[in-house]
């Protein structure tokens, strides 16, 4: 979500929507998707949640090349009343709010260069499409999705967006979940980025605690690097359950002037599965300082 002239560009329609133009691909472009999806696809299925893994195969997104997104909508719309569609970048938080009101899932068409396999900053069409589509055709998830797009808009009326923008952060981007014992990503931010898949899980350097709305709406997070803390939910019927029975506005006023909360902060109230050690974090800021 960002603050951005709330104009569509040249050549977008006035929801911000462009063509997919599937046909211009290069071959490069498209080989690099595969190259993306493989890697990714290869090393998931025991780190991730077991309805990412249904949703790439019941939206048959192993074909090779960029899934066409006309062709992927329909598939979505038999799932779960979703579709995919083109926006030339970011758009403006009302704009996507409005997208996802109405199970409308925004994606950038452009893929990254080879020179960018393992970061970039603003999301491409893989990010966008392997990383979020897949958890679009679980019926409960997809219900979430809509639910926050419906709780943006009134967070928007209530100038409390950069609040709410933290349980997507916290959730749609970079979220875990348990699944008995264990912790299985199903963050986008987390399952497109080869580092990140094997860090939520594996390093020893950030948090992870259970999930709380009210905490979450308080913490800051990082767009530059991996995160320093993850929240932990219980289950999508949970995270639902939380979004649709909470009354967000009085939420809003009682956090409002609040402190927010560091992003390697850990509370006497937080429940905790990993106190991180920091180290990643903290190494990073000593190499940037030298």
């Amino acid at each position: 979500m960002a603050s951005i002239d709330p104009s569509p560009p040249t050549g977008a329609a006035s929801d911000w929507t462009v063509p997919q133009n599937w046909d211009a691909y290069t071959a490069a472009e498209h080989a690099t998707w595969d190259r993306l999806f493989e890697r990714q696809a290869k090393m998931l299925p025991d780190r991730v949640v077991p309805e990412f893994m249904t949703g790439l195969d019941m939206l048959r997104m192993d074909k090779p090349g960029i899934p066409d997104f006309e062709a992927l909508s329909d598939r979505l719309m038999k799932a779960t009343g979703w579709q995919v569609v083109a926006v030339p970048g970011l758009v403006p938080d009302r704009v996507f709010f409005e997208h996802l009101a109405n199970r409308r899932f925004v994606a950038g068409s452009f893929i990254r260069t080879p020179d960018q396999i393992d970061y970039l900053q603003e999301p491409d069409v893989f990010h966008d499409v392997f990383g979020h589509v897949p958890l679009l055709a679980h019926p409960v998830f997809a219900d979430y999705m809509q639910a926050y797009g419906q709780g943006g808009l009134r967070a928007d009326g209530l100038g409390a967006i950069e609040r709410l923008s933290r349980l997507y952060w916290y959730t749609v981007e970079f979220g875990l979940i348990r699944k008995g014992g264990d912790l299985k990503l199903y963050g986008a931010g987390i399952v497109s980025s080869h580092g990140e898949s094997i860090y939520a899980l594996d390093d020893p350097s950030p948090n992870r605690i259970g999930f709380d709305l009210r905490r979450i709406m308080q913490t800051e997070y990082r767009i530059d690097d991996y995160q320093q803390s993850y929240f932990v939910i219980d289950s999508f019927e949970d995270l639902l359950r939380q979004t649709i029975e909470t009354d967000f506005a009085p939420l809003y006023a009682a956090l409002d002037g609040r402190p927010d909360i560091a992003v390697d902060a850990v509370l006497p109230t937080d429940r905790i599965y990993t106190h991180g050690t920091q180290a990643y974090a903290r190494d990073k800021n000593n190499d940037e300082r030298m």
